[in-house]
């Protein structure tokens, strides 16, 4: 398995309502340096199966998505419970 599909594996299984950071998938997939990596394959995502909008900053900004940009982001994750308004 590659480490792209490695992240895309990672990141399908980030239940509804709960995030994690770019570095956080980055390390669980094999290479805590590619966090940037990581961000790239989300920005080039758009397989519905993973739910790339679930990946934030690790300085707790939640990042560009998109599909619509930040408020996209903030509002999908408002509704999944995974943060407040």
């Amino acid at each position: 398995m590659t480490f792209k599909e490695k992240v895309l594996q990672i990141v399908r299984e980030i239940p509804k309502g709960n995030t994690m950071t770019y570095g956080t998938v980055a390390k669980k997939a094999g290479n805590a340096k590619a966090a940037r990596a990581v961000g790239a394959y989300m920005k080039g995502n758009y397989d519905k199966t993973v739910p790339c909008h679930r990946v934030i900053r690790s300085d707790g900004k939640i990042g560009d998505y998109n599909r619509g940009g930040s408020d996209a982001k903030r509002a999908l994750l408002i509704k999944e419970g995974a943060i407040r308004k």
